[in-house]
């Protein structure tokens, strides 16, 4: 008689939003490292291949499959869903899902100056998220990241310009590749962070006009920003055939920055990583 096989290794961390920048930036980490994780996803051919990974079609919008895919796994990368006026009740059953499921930790992608008051909305849903994950009891961390320096240079338009109503209002963009680095260190030694929220940011706060000629110095590009009313932003905008709170959404990321409310300078990706948080300059000349 032949020798059983063993039974394969349980996964340790589960991943979602690894289909996307952020969560793709995880899970490849994570493979790097040799840990065995769970990529939840929509649609399993998207999936990024990896070692030690299994994958599980488990949208946030199916506790019960999320539930059956969190089982087992201690603990739970949780990227916020995609943007949508439902997003929030979609964060919160996946939450239920993973409390019913056994999930030990919850690490969970925030944003920067996340409250009920916030000036940028979606901000808005991420402290009401924040608030049901503190209400559900399960162990957590919130990783609250400013505006992601990578999308910097796809807020300019064709012509050349950067433009909204941020007026002279700085912002600690950060890095993705930081977010990842950070993520990662949390998620392999979840209880050094339990309960703690940590804010992420660039290592310097900047101008619009800064970032425009940061980009154009980079891109050797004529780039210039541009300040907007509010009036004016959302005139520009009218035309691109996106919905009213999508287009609100757009602009209060430049009314938040002119409200000084991203402008916040930490140090925790330094203190976690054990290296600079990366510049704007250095995010632009690595995808030049």
């Amino acid at each position: 008689m032949g020798a059983v096989p063993a039974p394969a290794a349980r996964p340790s961390i589960a991943v979602t939003g690894s289909t996307g920048r952020l969560g793709g930036r995880v899970a490849r980490r994570l493979a790097d490292r040799g840990t065995r994780q769970r990529l939840l996803v929509r649609d399993v051919a998207r999936a990024p291949q990896l070692p030690r990974v299994d994958v599980a079609v488990a949208p946030y919008d199916r506790p019960d499959a999320v539930r059956d895919t969190l089982t087992g796994v201690p603990t739970v990368f949780m990227v916020s869903a995609s943007e949508s006026p439902d997003r929030v009740d979609q964060h919160r059953s996946f939450v239920d899902a993973a409390v019913a499921a056994g999930v030990g930790h919850l690490v969970y992608l925030s944003f920067l100056g996340a409250a009920p008051d916030a000036t940028f909305t979606l901000a808005r849903d991420h402290w009401a998220t924040e608030e049901h994950i503190r209400a559900s009891g399960l162990p957590f961390t919130f990783l609250r990241d400013s505006l992601y320096a990578d999308f910097l240079p796809g807020m300019i338009g064709d012509d050349g310009v950067l433009r909204g109503p941020a007026g002279d209002g700085r912002v600690a963009a950060v890095a993705q590749d930081d977010v990842a680095d950070v993520a990662t260190a949390v998620l392999t030694d979840p209880a050094a962070f339990a309960g703690t929220t940590l804010e992420l940011t660039g290592p310097q706060a900047l101008s619009l006009a800064e970032v425009a000629a940061v980009i154009a110095a980079a891109s050797e590009r004529d780039i210039r920003y541009q300040p907007e009313t509010v009036a004016e932003a959302f005139a520009s905008r009218a035309g691109s055939g996106a919905p009213d709170w999508q287009i609100a959404a757009w602009v209060s990321t430049y009314t938040a920055i002119a409200a000084g409310e991203l402008a916040l300078v930490t140090d925790t990706v330094e203190r976690i990583t054990g290296r600079p948080a990366t510049t704007v300059e250095q995010v632009v000349a690595a995808s030049s």
